[in-house]
């Protein structure tokens, strides 16, 4: 005896996908709650200890001055050394609770893909905190103190009877020295990018020296832009950018080879 089945209405496919949707928002909403947790906790450890945060930021303003007796910082408002202090653990807990979001955001997409994408994806994750502290690291070691000693030599002492002497603000500082590191930090993310790009097929070795004078272009103006406006600064993300730019072309190259290999192979295979 033949039976009749009832055709599937779109109410019942909206039906059947909902409670997938519901679980997916339910643990997108706890690795969310568990980053502003860890962001939260870390925060208030790092205000705690802000006066050695924000003296450690102060390095390269010594290491230009020559001693620390030479540098000399004021605040012109009772409120905004307690506002900076708030700006330096909250900029803190943000650096150290990355690889605690970034692992929240694997764990959540790493279940939609394969082993092979996983595996491929945890390198990224490892190169992308890597490559903020180089970026990091060349600011606070290298720009920073050779732009602050340009900007300290503009100073005029008992010149004709007048003395011109930069006492700088701690938010100000603050707000230099953050810049500064965000800023070199993400664009030392080019490798991490470029090749992620390659990794999925978007572009190539061909793609990357065929833009190459663009990429100047482009280099030139961000380093005007986030930068201080003093050549040193300029120079010092440029230089930097236009070497990693290169490096990326090589890192591409393998990337690609890689990944033309891998598919040819898997096409032998299907034809097989």
């Amino acid at each position: 005896m033949a039976t009749t089945g009832k055709p599937t209405e779109p109410d019942d496919d909206l039906k059947s996908s909902e409670a997938p949707l519901i679980e997916h928002l339910a643990e997108l909403r706890q690795r969310l709650i568990y980053s502003v947790i860890a962001l939260a906790l870390l925060f208030v450890a790092c205000f705690f200890v802000a006066d050695h945060i924000y003296n450690f930021l102060l390095g390269p303003f010594i290491a230009a001055a020559g001693s620390p007796e030479a540098v000399r910082l004021i605040y012109t408002a009772p409120q905004e050394f307690f506002f900076t202090k708030l700006s330096v653990a909250l900029f803190s807990a943000i650096f150290l609770a990355f690889p605690i979001i970034a692992s929240q955001i694997y764990a959540f997409v790493a279940p939609g893909l394969y082993k092979n994408e996983r595996m491929a994806f945890v390198p990224y994750l490892i190169a992308t905190p890597i490559c903020f502290i180089i970026g990091a690291s060349v600011v606070y070691y290298g720009v920073m103190p050779l732009a602050l000693g340009f900007f300290l030599g503009m100073q005029q002492v008992d010149t004709g009877g007048v003395t011109i002497e930069m006492v700088t603000r701690v938010s100000e500082y603050l707000s230099l020295v953050m810049t500064l590191l965000l800023a070199f930090g993400v664009c030392f993310q080019l490798p991490v990018i470029l090749t992620l790009l390659a990794q999925i097929g978007i572009v190539g070795e061909a793609n990357l020296k065929s833009w190459r004078k663009y990429a100047i272009v482009v280099v030139i103006t961000l380093a005007a832009f986030l930068t201080p406006p003093d050549p040193i600064s300029q120079l010092g993300l440029a230089l930097p950018l236009l070497l990693l730019y290169e490096l990326s072309i090589i890192a591409v190259r393998i990337v690609e080879k890689r990944r033309l290999a891998r598919e040819a192979e898997l096409l032998k295979d299907i034809e097989s």
